[in-house]
């Protein structure tokens, strides 16, 4: 009979003694519970006492996180957060060295601790911390665990960064802009900035007064990834908290101390892998570099203004103006209507005065400095697309004016300019944004190219604008999905995305998908699916009939021994047994001695729920091993331990064994494996019914004949 859900049964440890091995009611206060475990090792005051986790973070248990306490957790009596963090001020402002860095070492482990923060921050805690950094005497371990525990205390968000003092900020600061400093001090030091930075405006300014951004740029040349993220964070945290008019001139800055390319060489094509955070803080930068553009994006352009006018004067100008002579003297009005002609040419709406085109925002002049940097710097590329449309029939010309106009809207909307960042979960960075100083200008340069090919593909008139605008959109986003590394990779693979490409996978992702979700084909692929699922299970037990050889694992170090376990034929026995090498094939059941029926199987377990993940610390702090390991629990009280050699013989395995105690299989690759045998056994059946709409209902049923006397009798 299950034990009460109430009742959670635990271990707890204290040193030098046994474990006591208790049933914890949660009904019972958490001070009753800690008497009874006191009294049991004769402990006296209990109320000096507390439980912690053994495992872990080995956080405080408290009145409200009780409830998350599960059975089979080892916990361990400790002194309550109180007397921790009395005696460890104590200890931190004894004079012995020894004593001091053993005390600063457990500071920062407990500060994690929310009641243990709680009750350190009280005691002025953070006051003698701050005392110790400004005294400019701790170095090494030492410092590194003061700015540890000073970090995790503050994260709480028990009191205020305003509380700083401008010595504390300086020393900090002097660590970054250092030459030399430990990796671990430097590391806290850019943390502990950021969060300044992000966390007070006051705070801001004297950050940015003590930091120069070449010293911050230094950091990002090292080999510590580490370091280079938070250095990075930092740089990002500046940035976000700047005023609007101190950004540009920031990003100038960042850009003459070679920020872009330092970042491209070091970071994105460095010899390690990006990690998630990394991806972040680049994503941030990618944000916060085309935030920049919002200013043009958002300014209306002044019909009145000449500078302004004459940059579509200087459009013309490069598109046509080997067609005109400058030294023609022709009266006013043909030159109106040559004007008006050329930009008629050019796409614009108003031909009379396109300046107004550009009076709509977003995309504003943004979209003008786009088109001009396209007649500068891809001269022969602007006249071929102005000249090529104004060849054309009138009725299937791309207006490039227009055009760019959208399309600069459109690029806004895709990088989001003028959005803040998104939270830590979004690492959407684009390593092409990376390879050039006006990635945004070229980003453009290519996508007015692509558009004006798919209009050309889709044979477009004036009436179809916003339908090739559409298709352009949808070539843009699948290309950026890929994550291409430079402008020439983004450059080919829109290329590739043709209209007809376009045509094909939306048909082929509705195939997958629409088509599938009317009741009468959700009706058929649940009649489907048992079919299938038990075409899996055989396949899974066919698998370990088969069996696999396993690598065993110390808690020292990995062995060169394997051993082996495959199922009987008749699907009744496992027999397992060593090996003195990896097997090549199959391994005859008689070379197998040990065996144990699948009758005798109570459960099978995973993860850090198996007896070798518990008593194995370093196998336990493992990861990866951990999502590889599995058990067989058995009577009488014993089991079997597994470390699959891979992910896929861990999904056999676990649903093979699942399979034989008649549960449900829920590996990924189950999943995996229905979808696509149900999807292909679908395409099979539906395959007479293909261009044939099939209804939603059923058709209804027809009323009853008047008389069933209609039986024809052969003579």
């Amino acid at each position: 009979m299950p034990p009460p859900s109430d009742i959670v049964k635990v271990a707890i440890e204290w040193p030098g003694a046994n474990a006591q091995l208790i049933e914890i009611d949660q009904k019972k206060p958490l001070i009753a519970i800690i008497r009874e475990v006191c009294d049991g090792w004769s402990l006296p005051n209990p109320e000096h006492y507390t439980l912690r986790y053994a495992d872990g973070t080995q956080l405080y248990i408290t009145e409200k996180t009780r409830n998350e306490i599960k059975n089979g957790t080892i916990l361990r009596l400790a002194i309550s957060p109180t007397r921790a963090a009395r005696q460890l001020l104590e200890r931190i402002q004894s004079s012995g060295l020894d004593s001091r860095l053993d005390a600063l070492k457990e500071l920062a482990k407990l500060s994690a601790d929310a009641t243990f923060a709680t009750e350190f921050i009280n005691m002025e805690g953070i006051f003698i911390l701050t005392l110790l950094v400004e005294s400019g005497t701790n170095f090494g371990e030492m410092l590194a665990f003061t700015l540890t525990a000073f970090l995790e205390l503050m994260d709480h968000g028990i009191v205020s960064w305003d509380m700083i003092s401008i010595a504390f900020i300086k020393q900090i600061a002097s660590y970054v802009n250092q030459t030399t400093v430990d990796a671990s001090i430097l590391q806290r030091s850019l943390a502990i900035l950021e969060s300044m930075v992000l966390n007070s405006q006051s705070l801001y300014k004297k950050v940015a007064e003590e930091i120069t951004v070449g010293q911050l740029i230094a950091h990002l040349q090292v080999s510590n990834q580490e370091i280079q993220t938070y250095a990075i964070a930092l740089i990002n945290a500046l940035f976000l908290k700047a005023p609007e008019d101190r950004r540009q001139e920031m990003s100038n800055i960042l850009a003459q101390k070679q920020l872009r390319s330092i970042i491209l060489n070091h970071i994105i094509r460095g010899n390690r892998p990006i990690k998630t955070e990394m991806a972040h803080q680049l994503y941030v930068l990618q944000v916060l570099t085309f935030n920049l553009l919002e200013e043009r994006m958002m300014t209306k352009m002044d019909p009145q203004d000449q500078a302004q006018r004459d940059i579509i004067f200087e459009l013309r100008r490069v598109a046509f103006d080997a067609e005109s002579d400058p030294n023609s003297s022709s009266s006013l009005e043909k030159r109106k209507a040559m004007y008006t002609r050329d930009y008629k040419m050019l796409g614009f709406v108003n031909h009379v005065n396109p300046a107004m085109d550009f009076t709509q925002t977003p995309p504003g002049m943004l979209a003008l400095d786009n088109m001009l940097y396209l007649a500068k710097v891809h001269q022969d590329t602007y006249i071929r697309i102005v000249l090529e449309n104004s060849s054309r029939e009138d009725k299937h010309e791309c207006p490039f004016g227009r055009s760019s106009i959208e399309l600069t809207k459109m690029l806004c909307e895709i990088l989001q300019v003028g959005e803040l960042p998104a939270n830590e979960g979004c690492n959407e960075y684009h390593p092409m944004f990376f390879t050039h100083d006006r990635a945004f200008e070229e980003f453009f340069c290519i996508c007015i190219q692509l558009l004006n090919k798919t209009w050309k593909e889709m044979r477009a008139t004036s009436e179809d604008f916003n339908k090739v605008m559409q298709v352009v959109r949808e070539q843009i986003t699948r290309s950026l999905s890929t994550k291409p590394n430079s402008l020439d990779q983004f450059k080919s693979k829109v290329r590739c995305l043709s209209y007809s490409e376009i045509l094909r996978l939306r048909q082929s992702e509705r195939m997958s998908q629409d088509d599938f979700q009317s009741p009468p084909i959700v009706e058929l692929r649940e009649k489907i699916q048992p079919e299938v699922m038990e075409l899996i299970k055989q396949q899974r037990l066919n698998r370990l009939c088969e069996g696999t050889s396993f690598r065993k694992i110390s808690n020292r170090r990995r062995q060169d021994k394997f051993w082996y376990c495959r199922l009987s034929l008749n699907h009744k026995v496992l027999h397992y047994g060593d090996l003195d090498e990896n097997p090549q094939g199959e391994v005859a059941f008689e070379s197998l001695q040990e065996k144990i029926p699948v009758a005798d199987i109570k459960a099978v377990v995973t993860g850090k729920d198996c007896p070798h993940m518990r008593e194995k610390s370093a196998l336990k702090q493992n990861k990866e091993v951990q999502e590889l390991a599995f058990s067989i629990l058995h009577d009488p009280d014993e089991a079997l331990n597994f470390i699959a050699p891979n992910k896929y013989e861990y999904c056999i395995w676990t649903d093979g064994l699942n399979a034989l105690l008649g549960k449900e299989m829920t590996s990924d690759l189950t999943k995996n494996d229905l979808d696509t045998l149900l999807s292909m056994e679908m395409k099979l059946r539906l395959l007479d019914l293909e261009n044939i709409q099939i209804p939603e209902t059923p058709p209804p049923i027809p009323k009853e004949p008047s008389s069933y006397d209609f039986v024809y009798h052969y003579g």
